[in-house]
């Protein structure tokens, strides 16, 4: 697929998948006149990275994390330094946050929800 059709089935613009490119997230072949061509499942890669900047993840962490979202892989990572590590860490608590965060405010929905949805069964 073309990189407008990968834009138009993800919401991501061509300049981000790009850049996305560019990071080494997305590798796309190029055909004989040079265009991009993503493989089919480059719509659920792209989606996929497209959650991980949303949580707040930087490029260069989600170059060594995704080969890892689709569960058990044969790649060993190279041995990242302490820092490195930490900063991983200290996202992952930082997505703990806004996990715990986010439930809260969904508990508190549904809450309502049910209370107004009472309230209309009482009317």
């Amino acid at each position: 697929m073309k990189i407008g059709e990968l834009s138009r089935r993800t919401g991501v613009s061509v300049r981000a998948l790009r850049y996305y490119e560019d990071e080494g997230l997305i590798r796309p072949a190029r055909s004989a006149n040079g265009y991009r061509d993503y493989c089919a499942g480059a719509d659920e890669i792209v989606r996929q990275i497209r959650g991980l900047i949303d949580c707040g993840l930087p490029t260069r962490i989600i170059r060594d994390i995704l080969p890892f979202l689709d569960g058990p892989v044969d790649l060993v990572p190279a041995a990242p330094c302490d820092e490195m590590i930490e900063q991983v860490a200290a996202r992952r608590e930082q997505l703990d946050r806004r996990i715990r965060c986010l439930t809260r405010n969904r508990d508190a929905i549904d809450a309502y929800l049910r209370a107004a949805r009472e309230r209309t069964v009482d009317a």
